[in-house]
C-alpha cells in the first residue's frame, strides 16, 4: 500500500475526521496534539465516525486501533509518507509546527495543509524547503464529505500534487487541482457567496432563516448534489444546452446579479441568524443535529455509490 504510514498534526474534529478516515483505508496513524485530552476525545470520535464509514463501504481493511498519540509533532511525523497539517489557522503557530517537523521529515514524504482561511503562499514560509508542502483542503467532516482541494504553485516538487491526489483517492476523496491562489480556494468561495445572498434575504425580510435554509436543501441543493450548477443548466435548456439556456436567461441573470445584496457580519446580523437557527433546530441539541446531519450525508453517498 502507497503511503502506508500517516500522521495527523492536530486533533480537533478536522484532524480527528481525518485520523478516522485514514484509519479505515487500512493505513496506520500517528497523531499530535498538546490537548492532555487528546487520545480520549479523539479515540471517541473515531468510535461515533466508524459505522458511518462501515455503511459507505470505506472500513473494509481499517482498523480503528491502529493510531499512536505523540507529545511532539516532530515524533509524530517520524517514518510518516503522508502528513495532514490541521493546527490552528494562525501564522506563527503554522510557521512553528513546519520548523518543528522540518528536519523530523522522511526525504519523500508530503505534507498537506488543511487550512481554509490561510494560502500557500502565505504558509511557505515556514519552510526552509516547501517543495513538498501543499494545500489538501477538505470539507467538513472529512470522513463524509469527499471533496479536498490541493494547490501546489512554482516552489512545489513535479510530481508532488499528483502523488497527494492519488493518495486522496485512495482513502475515498475526491479532489479538484486548484490552479490559482485565491483567498477562500474554491468551494469557500461559492459558499460564502451563497450564504451572502442567504443573509441579504433574510435582513431584507424576504424569508425566515429556517425558509431560506430549506430553500437551498429542497430545491438547488438536491440538484447540486448530483452536478454542478453550469453542467445543470447545460442540462435546462434540453437540446440547446448551455448556448440556448445563456441566450435565453442572460437578461434574467444580469438582473438578478446587479441586484444581490451586499452584507457584513455585524452584531446585528449575528443574532439575528442565532435566533433563526435557534428556531429551526426546534430544540434539538448540537450532538442530534450532528447526526442528523450525518444519518443524511452517508444516505446520500450510498444513494449515489457506483453511479459516478
Amino acid at each position: 500500500m502507497e503511503f502506508q504510514h500517516t500522521a495527523c498534526l492536530g486533533g480537533g474534529v478536522i484532524g480527528a475526521s481525518w485520523a478516522a478516515l485514514f484509519l479505515a483505508s487500512g493505513r496506520s496513524v500517528a497523531l499530535f496534539d498538546p490537548d492532555p485530552e487528546v487520545e480520549r476525545k479523539v479515540r471517541s470520535y473515531i468510535d461515533t465516525a466508524w459505522p458511518a464509514m462501515t455503511e459507505l463501504g470505506l472500513t473494509r481493511n481499517g482498523a480503528p486501533d491502529a493510531i499512536t498519540f505523540h507529545t511532539s509533532a516532530a515524533s509524530a511525523v517520524e517514518g510518516a509518507a503522508f502528513v495532514q497539517e490541521n493546527v490552528p489557522e494562525r501564522l506563527p503557530i503554522k510557521h512553528a509546527t513546519f520548523a518543528q517537523i522540518e528536519p523530523a521529515l522522511a526525504p519523500d514524504a508530503i505534507v498537506a495543509s488543511s487550512a481554509s482561511g490561510l494560502t500557500l503562499s502565505q504558509m511557505q514560509p515556514g519552510w526552509t524547503d516547501p517543495s513538498r508542502f501543499v494545500l489538501g483542503h477538505p470539507f467538513n467532516p472529512p470522513h463524509l464529505i469527499p471533496l479536498v482541494e490541493v494547490l501546489g504553485n512554482e516552489q512545489t516538487e513535479d510530481g508532488v500534487v499528483a502523488a497527494a491526489q492519488r493518495f486522496y483517492k485512495a482513502v475515498g476523496k475526491t479532489t479538484i487541482r486548484v490552479q490559482k491562489e485565491v483567498p477562500g480556494h474554491v468551494a469557500n468561495r461559492l459558499q460564502a457567496a451563497i450564504w451572502r445572498e442567504a443573509v441579504s434575504l433574510i435582513m431584507s425580510g424576504v424569508a425566515s432563516v429556517e425558509d431560506v435554509d430549506k430553500a437551498v436543501w429542497a430545491g438547488p441543493g438536491l440538484r447540486w448534489a448530483a452536478m454542478g450548477p453550469t453542467m445543470l443548466f447545460n442540462l435546462g435548456a434540453g437540446e440547446g444546452g448551455l448556448q440556448a439556456f445563456c441566450d435565453h436567461f442572460t437578461e434574467t441573470f444580469n438582473g438578478w446579479w446587479d441586484d444581490l445584496g451586499q452584507v457584513h457580519l455585524t452584531d446585528e446580523v449575528t443574532q439575528t441568524l442565532v435566533q433563526g437557527v435557534k428556531s429551526e433546530a426546534g430544540g434539538m441539541s448540537t450532538a442530534e443535529l450532528a447526526q442528523t446531519r450525518d444519518a443524511l450525508i452517508v444516505a446520500m453517498q450510498k444513494s449515489m455509490s457506483g453511479l459516478r
